[in-house]
């Protein structure tokens, strides 16, 4: 049975692995376990500024979201930045990525969001082919970033 549940600390070490596959897809980022586990370990122990979701099937971790909380002028309300959105290779192509973005669009909108936001490689055809399926639009908006 596929259950969709928030993480907890004794799930960093899977959350980690489920990025280093995540962050091979992606070419503006590189696996970096300790980074990982600091960035997992600091949502956690503040759940002001979001929430990790765990998709399982019993015990095993079949997959993981990362949503950041922020506010948004243009909506006027709440809204995620889904940071980390990831199925295990294993597990891929039976579903499960749609049956976990239900679960979590359904969340959403229980708790009062008012859009989701999320970056994809320009390259991962597959990542793009999935979102669009799931009726996510293109923006006209660039991601820049400035490194501090």
């Amino acid at each position: 049975m596929l259950t969709v549940s928030k993480a907890g600390k004794e799930d960093i070490k899977e959350m980690c692995l489920l990025l280093q596959e995540l962050f091979t897809l992606e070419k503006d980022f590189t696996a970096d376990v300790n980074k990982q586990r600091r960035g997992l370990e600091f949502i956690l122990e503040n759940p002001q500024y979001g929430f990790l979701l765990l998709l399982k099937k019993g015990e095993e971790i079949l997959g993981m979201a990362n949503l950041l909380v922020t506010v948004s002028t243009a909506t006027g309300g709440k809204v995620i930045l889904l940071e980390d959105f990831i199925i295990k290779k294993s597990a891929r192509r039976k579903g499960l990525g749609k049956y976990f973005w239900g679960k979590i669009k359904k969340l959403a909108q229980k708790e009062g969001y008012t859009r989701i936001t999320l970056l994809v490689d320009k390259d991962n055809r597959p990542a793009q082919g999935f979102y669009l399926s799931q009726s996510f639009e293109k923006s006209n908006m660039d991601c820049w970033r400035y490194y501090l």
